[in-house]
């Protein structure tokens, strides 16, 4: 036999090894490529009303090198410990060293760069569904194109070649490092397991368990108003990461152990077959895979928490909008408000107006606040707020001494928690007006501009307007005190009316917005965030469900030879499968749980800073995640199923 002849049946051998690698290699290229021919397309930075966007990308791609580098090391490295029996007979019918090297590269060359060829070609076919994805998640009217870049292709074709060069470079050295008998006890050694638990591992198992519930209770105060300057902030955050990083290490170290032993106890040590192949694998294993799972969980979070902060946001643009502009157009200038109200009649749009005065009062809320305000520009006895009549809205009724607070924000109540009743004053430059509280709506009755973005407005009687209104302190009054807010009639003309309203260049600042505009703003900027940190996330998922698949293959073949003694005792290969089953969810399902819960507990520290809706996008990222990484699991579970059948 040649040494080509034998190249090609290695590799056809191999192959049924290999293919989850190949489909990961080629999705990753073609990612990479997808986002590198964005970064070169010229409409990315040309199209209409977009951010800059190429910049945004060359960081993602950076990052994707990164993650599929580590992934195809770490996995080329499972691959050659399992290869090595096959390497030591070939050393032993008189194959140098070189020789086999000359081999594996070989077939790591074909493989290699035939999957880097594949990628490059579906990258390329999917750019321009990638594009319109883009587009699409950041609301640019823009028509993608089918865009072939050279720039691309070279940079793809350099950065893969490098990762093979280290590849290879590994190869070589884990050749030339073992003697034929190490390698013929590669795969025979045993993944730390301990006969007993000590005390020692029992202190670290429940430390770690503590740590990660003690950076969850930190987590929850975060923005509770228990950490009111920058420094704390930043030692709680620290504190937080910390804890739970090195807890999640100590779960898996000890922790896991450590509960599996108390079950085991409880079962007086009797363990069923399911028990047998799925608690005992994880107490013995865990232990060993300790930094890889920590490592993995850890950066699953962070996909998911950093997923689910920009899904909330874009979720929340269109709320957030009507929030901070509750007209289709807000405008405080009456020369403006006309002079687009003259545009929108030329164009033949109808609309409605809203005019209403908004004065700046100066509030005593000392008996209503229940938060410090450290940090923050107010103080409970002097804080301005804008003060609107009863008369200006619908279905309100105050007496002449009652306030209503509407239009207070999630993030602000964060920071600023208020009673829902109590005694208030509203002071004027001269008097002092004592009003009574009777509680906080939601509704938003003016735009931004008069509420500094999130300070609620007090609703009170036509009659304690006018004496506020004859009593001013002027120092602290808007430019303006005129709210007008105009609605278009026909939803199918407010993209036509933003479009004079944008050509018309109002100044922002000065209070002119369009919720529309606004809306779109905020989905451009996060649904780029969104896009970038969702291909990575998903890269990511990829990449680590392969490498906790490939563990799974390993103590596959190292567990064949139980199988073959629990099936000549009598147990079925359904019998095997059920603990099989079982011990994937815990192989699979106690990362994704961990992983899952930091998310959780990190979403929920501060969502309110980035939206106004949280558990719909939490739960969906969530929920597609799990679903993606499951997948992993069952093709675990029908590996073993063949290894099992091919047992007896």
């Amino acid at each position: 036999m040649t040494t080509n002849q034998l190249i090609f049946r290695s590799l056809k051998k191999n192959l049924k090894n290999y293919y989850l690698y190949a489909f990961a290699l080629i999705f990753s290229v073609a990612l990479y490529f997808a986002f590198v021919t964005l970064q070169y397309d010229p409409s990315m930075d040309e199209a209409k009303g977009t951010v800059k966007g190429a910049a945004a990308v060359k960081t993602a791609s950076i990052l994707l090198v990164a993650i599929v580098s580590i992934f195809l090391l770490y996995a080329n490295n499972i691959f050659i410990k399992r290869r090595s029996k096959e390497i030591g007979l070939f050393q032993l019918i008189g194959m140098t060293k070189a020789e086999i090297f000359r081999i594996l590269s070989t077939e790591n060359l074909i493989l290699y760069f035939g999957s880097l060829s594949i990628g490059i070609f579906i990258g390329f076919s999917f750019s321009k569904l990638i594009t319109m994805i883009l587009y699409k998640t950041t609301a640019v009217d823009e028509i993608a194109t089918l865009h072939f870049s050279w720039q691309a292709l070279v940079q793809t074709i350099l950065i893969f070649v490098a990762i093979y060069l280290l590849i290879i470079g590994m190869n070589s050295l884990f050749i030339k490092k073992q003697s034929i008998l190490s390698l013929f006890r590669v795969t025979s050694t045993t993944e730390g397991k301990v006969k007993k638990l000590s005390v020692i591992e029992t202190i670290i198992g429940v430390l770690g368990l503590a740590l990660i519930i003690l950076g969850y209770y930190v987590s929850s105060k975060l923005f509770g108003g228990d950490f009111t300057t920058i420094n704390e902030l930043f030692f709680a955050m620290t504190f937080i990461l910390t804890s739970v990083i090195i807890g999640t290490y100590l779960f898996y170290k000890s922790s896991v152990r450590f509960i599996a032993n108390i079950i085991r106890r409880k079962k007086g040590g009797y363990l069923n077959i399911n028990e047998v192949l799925s608690l005992s694998s994880i107490m013995f294993r865990m232990k060993s895979n300790a930094l890889l799972l920590t490592i993995i969980t850890t950066v699953s979070a962070l996909a998911i928490g950093l997923l689910s902060l920009s899904y909330i946001s874009y979720y929340s643009a269109e709320k957030q909008a009507q929030n901070s502009v509750p007209d289709d157009f807000a405008i405080t200038n009456v020369e403006d408000a006309d002079t687009f109200k003259v545009e929108l009649e030329a164009a033949n749009i109808a609309y409605k107006e809203r005019k209403m005065e908004v004065l700046q009062v100066n509030t005593n809320l000392s008996n209503i606040l229940d938060a410090k305000l450290e940090g923050l520009n107010y103080h409970p006895s002097a804080m301005p707020m804008p003060v609107i009549s009863e008369k200006e809205l619908k279905d309100i009724d105050v007496a002449a001494d009652e306030t209503l607070f509407t239009g207070y924000n999630d993030f602000l109540q964060k920071f600023m928690k208020m009673k829902n009743s109590g005694q208030i004053e509203l002071k004027g430059k001269n008097e002092v007006i004592s009003q009574k509280l009777i509680g906080i709506e939601r509704h938003y009755p003016i735009s931004w501009y008069f509420t500094s973005g999130g300070i609620p407005t007090a609703i009170v009687d036509e009659s304690t307007f006018e004496r506020l209104k004859q009593d001013l302190e002027q120092e602290i009054q808007r430019e303006s005190s005129i709210y007008i807010g105009l609605n278009i009639n026909d939803e199918d003309n407010i993209q036509k009316a933003n479009d004079l309203f944008q050509k018309l260049g109002f100044d922002q600042n000065e209070g002119h917005d369009s919720q529309l505009a606004m809306a779109n703003g905020q989905k451009r900027t996060m649904g780029l965030a969104m896009f970038i940190v969702g291909f990575l996330g998903l890269t990511f998922l990829i990449t680590s469900g392969c490498i906790l698949y490939f563990k799974q293959m390993d103590e596959g073949e190292d567990e064949k030879p139980n199988y073959t003694i629990l099936r000549k005792l009598g147990y079925t290969q359904g019998d095997l499968l059920n603990g099989i089953r079982m011990k994937q969810i815990y192989n699979f399902g106690i990362p994704l749980f961990v992983g899952l819960l930091h998310s959780y507990f990190a979403v929920q520290s501060g969502w309110f800073l980035f939206g106004t809706e949280v558990w719909t996008p939490m739960i969906m990222v969530m929920v597609v995640y799990t679903a993606l990484y499951s997948i992993f699991g069952i093709l675990s579970v029908l590996h073993y199923k063949k290894v099992i059948k091919e047992a007896l």
